[in-house]
């Protein structure tokens, strides 16, 4: 299938998870891709597998993602997708909370996803698509995950008023909120194999559809968000994760 073909598209997070696998999809649709991340090295791996264009950027830095978006300006004069996707877990009680712990998160997931947005705007033609990777949990209410929720729901309000900015420009800005994706994020976060395996079971019980989401399913859905047969959807938040805000 080629619906995106002749289309420039961003992914930043990319070389890894869900971004790695909506870049992939991406590319199948027939866009040209450019993936960002922290570690050049898994940056240059997921690259070179995917076959597509990886460049070093840490979204918690404001100067790298003016210094990228400058890159990329550079290199392809205009883009028509964006999907904002990098993010990071993190957080605690709020009791036990730290300004480090806040500011880490906060960094990446609203500051830094804020400030591409600003800086990629004058880049997106007229018509593009910019995609938002929230969660879920911008809209529950769980123990311990303050800050970290609180990051999503700013992400969704700005998304919104997004919308409404370049809606003149036709430029269409959504989310996509999965549940518990199966993606190396936990393991990230410093799980150990026995706390992954008991975490999985606790989110399994709490999903009706029993079973956790898969990234490329996430994928087929930034994608939808980027191409022509959404052309009428803008200011929307896709929640996907098997119904288990339902029992919030």
């Amino acid at each position: 299938m080629d619906t995106l073909q002749g289309k420039i598209a961003v992914v930043t997070g990319g070389n890894s998870g869900i971004g790695y696998a909506t870049a992939k999809e991406l590319k199948k649709q027939g866009a040209t891709v450019v993936i960002t991340g922290r570690r050049k090295e898994a940056v240059d791996k997921a690259a070179a597998e995917l076959g597509i264009i990886g460049f070093v950027a840490d979204q918690g830095q404001v100067s790298a993602i003016q210094q990228l978006s400058e890159t990329v300006k550079k290199q392809y004069r205009a883009i028509d997708i964006l999907f904002i996707n990098a993010g990071i877990l993190g957080g605690g009680a709020i009791e036990q909370a730290t300004e480090n712990d806040f500011d880490n998160v906060m960094n990446v997931n609203f500051k830094g996803a804020y400030f591409t947005l600003s800086n990629f705007i004058p880049l997106l033609n007229d018509g593009g698509s910019v995609v938002f990777l929230s969660s879920n949990t911008a809209s529950m209410h769980g123990a311990n995950s303050s800050i970290y929720s609180s990051s999503k729901a700013a992400l969704n309000s700005v998304m919104k008023i997004a919308a409404v900015e370049l809606a003149p420009r036709k430029i269409r800005v959504n989310s996509v909120s999965p549940g518990p994706i199966q993606t190396e994020i936990m393991t990230k976060a410093g799980y150990s194999a026995d706390q992954l395996e008991q975490l999985k079971d606790w989110m399994i019980n709490r999903i009706p559809l029993r079973q956790m989401g898969n990234a490329g399913d996430v994928a087929k859905m930034v994608t939808y968000f980027s191409s022509p047969v959404s052309s009428f959807i803008t200011g929307a938040e896709l929640v996907m994760d098997g119904g288990m805000s339902l029992k919030s």
